[in-house]
């Protein structure tokens, strides 16, 4: 039984995020793509567009002295919405960060990624882990 084109997506943009191949993930994305990261740090927010994404994972890499991995365990899609359980880890100084997080993806008729929720299934430790909370 063959795998639905959107599961096939969702996988092929982990691995595009691993290797940094930025090209593919934009080619994959909506120009009006919208990113929503939970929590309180300067990385929470909504994003437009797939340059505002870059932004914040170029963040996210320097924050973590590029060490920042999303390694997704368990993944479905459908025609409109792809879900993934995905590992976190990474490290910031002597500090070690290994989390989940539940992802969301919603995709448009063509099979572009038009939104996606980060949803951290400890978001006080990724929070505490990123850095200082906004007032």
């Amino acid at each position: 039984m063959s795998e639905h084109p959107n599961l096939v997506r969702s996988r092929e943009g982990y691995e595009a995020f691993a290797k940094g191949d930025l090209a593919f993930l934009t080619e994959q994305w909506r120009e009006d793509v919208r990113w929503h990261e939970q929590g309180t740090t300067e990385l929470a927010g909504d994003y437009e567009g797939p340059q505002a994404v870059f932004g914040m994972f170029a963040r996210i890499m320097e924050l973590t002295e590029n060490s920042f991995r999303a390694e997704p365990l368990q993944m479905c899609a459908d025609d409109e919405y792809g879900i993934a359980l995905v590992r976190f880890t990474a490290r910031r100084g002597t500090a070690h960060l290994d989390t989940l997080t539940a992802q969301v993806a919603r995709f448009d008729g063509d099979g572009k990624l038009a939104e996606f929720w980060n949803c951290p299934t400890e978001p006080a430790v990724l929070d505490a882990f990123l850095g200082e909370q906004r007032a």
